[in-house]
């Protein structure tokens, strides 16, 4: 794709979690099972911190560099039913700053893409339904539905030289999701007769979660 767009590009095969070889675990921190959690923080952070090991000495030597750390709104909300996978992708915002100061002297710039509920093949071949799609969409501020392409954009950017300023950012691509974790629950007090306006950030109504829900009651199968 990036060849035929007439960019150059390098494929490397590698088991990230290994440093010779260069989802999650389920459950609360009483029921997740230690070796899937140790196995899935691995995938998902450590292979980060490998990678950047291995190629920051090659910035280094060219006197400038960009790095793009993949994460996720579950990293920004938490609600997840998943402690792992929210944990771990928190995990990776942080790293990113702290890269992000250490190597900022070096001119290597290190920042951070958060997508939301994007759709992907991986998406598609969990037998999603058009009602699970619209339940994902109609979460979001611009209902309209998010692919590859939006996400890929924010990293061409973020690796251009039109953000030759800008290190340490995390930038969610989300359609303004995250910015829906208020709402009015329809629910009244029982002494005034008001409604009551709360948070739904963390709680298992939170709009990322909604869809999720939908996802694992109409096909029985749980978000991994």
């Amino acid at each position: 794709m990036i060849d035929a767009e007439g960019g150059e590009s390098v494929v490397v095969q590698a088991d990230v979690t290994d440093e010779v070889g260069v989802g999650g675990a389920m459950g609360d921190a009483t029921k997740l099972d230690l070796a899937e959690w140790n196995r899935d923080m691995a995938i998902n952070v450590t292979s980060m911190m490998l990678m950047s090991r291995h190629i920051i000495p090659e910035m280094r030597k060219q006197g400038r560099g960009s790095i793009v750390n993949m994460s996720s709104v579950s990293g920004l909300l938490g609600g997840n039913p998943s402690l792992l996978y929210p944990t771990s992708k928190g995990a990776i915002i942080q790293m990113t700053r702290a890269m992000a100061a250490q190597h900022g002297p070096e001119n290597i710039r290190v920042n951070c893409v958060c997508p939301g509920m994007v759709f992907t093949p991986m998406v598609r071949s969990r037998d999603m339904t058009d009602e699970m799609r619209q339940a994902r969409i109609n979460q979001n501020l611009l209902k309209r539905e998010g692919d590859a392409w939006d996400v890929a954009h924010a990293i061409l950017f973020l690796c251009g030289r039109e953000s030759k300023w800008i290190t340490g950012l995390v930038m969610p691509v989300d359609g303004g999701v995250r910015h829906t974790q208020w709402e009015t629950m329809g629910m009244q007090n029982q002494d005034t007769g008001s409604h009551v306006r709360q948070t739904t950030a963390g709680k298992a109504d939170r709009p990322a979660l909604k869809a999720d829900t939908l996802a694992a009651e109409t096909t029985g199968k749980p978000k991994l």
